[in-house]
């Protein structure tokens, strides 16, 4: 293509856009609508000035001086402090549980919880003391609560009818049942001794515990060896915790009453928890007396023995009662604290002086109440220790000893202790609740005493 040609092309192009534009210009074009006109002129009006209180107001009356008053400083805000630190949150104790299945007894249950041999021994006897382990079944629970150091706290045994047996394990073993009320029940028994005192009360369904407290209470009085031939007459009076058929806790002796070779013996157990008891021969008061233990076992009597822990044989001088930690002791006659303290194997050690010749020891202490002190004198049924196991003792138990110008003797067949209890019961109280027993005994048995002298006094 020539250049003459392109420049004419070009030329073309020009004059037809310059034609484009002229006819745009004188297009028709639609009429604008009348408010979009009015909208388009509108402006903001002038703003006025702001009022002048001293050349726009003059009639308004100015004060001719600014009075100053004192000026509050601004209350600052104050933060509260609590005075005391919050406590902070005691780490939950592990708890172990479960149900008791078809064939298994405590000890397997514990020992599946961790207990050691001894805590296991030591558990048993404290839930024994309100609860017969021999009833366990299916169904029943255990609850091990430990610290979270991995120590014991507390031992829960659930059986029937929402009661619950608990230990709790500190510086004093502590054992309770927790249960809805039960109906406290009085039961009367009576059996012929032939062969022993314990085996007459299984033969009778009678609570073979009650063995303990009868040899306790008479063993001073009466050599049981010698004297029971067979055919004796024993008669007892005691009470029960119950919810429906079930016994709740341990049964409580009131009243008992012995024919050995025509001489009528019988003690009256107060229902205070003193733990005193008046012991009677035909009718007359011979001592008040008091149980070491309550409600404890026998586990070991005076004599020649197979030493637990060393094991040799040798001299046992005196009884041991096995009870759970923390149980009460009780002085069991009055007299005088001679000592207080520690003596080798015997571990804490109470002794009271009954006299000038008769000496009591007990032996094993956990604690000693802080108001016992040497030299005091204290009543039959005085609390002056708890059950423990300090000294040479394999377990939780009372060391009961009477020496008798220095030497021990049985504790159950020694009759100095009843020369020492200064007859200082009110005899006329004591023969009313004499009468009182017997009358209970009689309308539970169905029938009656034979009436003896001192009832007519």
């Amino acid at each position: 293509m020539s250049i003459r040609s392109v420049a004419a092309s070009f030329g073309l192009f020009v004059a037809l856009s310059g034609g484009g534009l002229v006819l745009s210009d004188n297009w028709p074009k639609e009429p604008v609508p009348r408010d979009l006109t009015i909208a388009n002129t509108w402006s903001p009006p002038q703003f006025k000035a702001p009022l002048s209180i001293e050349t726009d107001l003059p009639q308004l009356a100015r004060p001719t001086a600014v009075s100053t008053l004192p000026r509050e400083p601004m209350p600052q805000m104050q933060v509260s402090v609590l005075d005391d630190v919050l406590p902070t949150a005691e780490p939950l104790s592990p708890i172990w549980a479960r149900e008791i299945e078809s064939g298994e007894t405590l000890d397997s249950v514990l020992e599946e919880a961790g207990l050691s041999t001894t805590e296991r021994a030591e558990v048993a006897l404290a839930l024994e003391t309100e609860y017969d382990l021999r009833r366990l079944r299916p169904g029943h629970s255990v609850t091990v609560v430990f610290t979270t150091d991995g120590s014991l706290r507390s031992i829960a045994l659930s059986v029937e009818n929402g009661v619950r047996i608990e230990a709790i394990f500190g510086e004093e073993l502590a054992t309770q049942v927790v249960t809805p009320d039960p109906d406290i029940m009085t039961f009367a028994g009576k059996t012929v001794i032939e062969s022993s005192i314990f085996a007459a009360l299984e033969e009778a369904d009678i609570p073979a515990r009650f063995a303990v407290d009868l040899a306790q209470m008479l063993g001073g009085t009466i050599d049981f060896r010698r004297e029971l031939t067979g055919g004796e007459i024993l008669k007892l009076l005691w009470r029960e915790a119950r919810i429906g058929e079930d016994r709740i806790g341990s049964p409580k002796l009131t009243f008992a009453s012995l024919e050995i070779g025509g001489t009528h013996y019988e003690i009256v157990w107060p229902e205070n928890g003193s733990g005193q008891a008046t012991i009677f021969i035909d009718g007359t008061i011979l001592r008040v007396f008091a149980q070491p233990v309550e409600g404890a076992r026998l586990s070991s009597v005076f004599g020649r023995r197979k030493h637990p822990v060393y094991g040799n044989v040798r001299m046992h001088t005196g009884v041991d009662f096995a009870a759970p930690r923390g149980t009460p002791v009780r002085a069991t006659a009055p007299g005088r604290v001679s000592f207080l303290g520690w003596r080798g194997g015997y571990g804490r050690v109470v002794e009271i002086a009954h006299g000038s010749d008769t000496m009591t020891r007990y032996a094993h202490l956990s604690a000693v109440p802080k108001n016992i002190q040497q030299g005091q004198r204290v009543a039959a049924g005085d609390v002056i220790g708890r059950v423990g196991a300090t000294g040479t003792a394999t377990g939780p138990n009372l060391h009961y000893e009477v020496r008798v110008d220095g030497r021990p003797t049985d504790p159950l067949s020694d009759e100095r202790l009843a020369e020492t209890d200064g007859r200082a019961a009110d005899d006329s109280a004591a023969l009313s609740r004499l009468a009182e027993a017997r009358a209970r005994l009689s309308e539970n048995l169905g029938y009656k005493l034979t009436p003896i002298a001192s009832e007519r006094l």
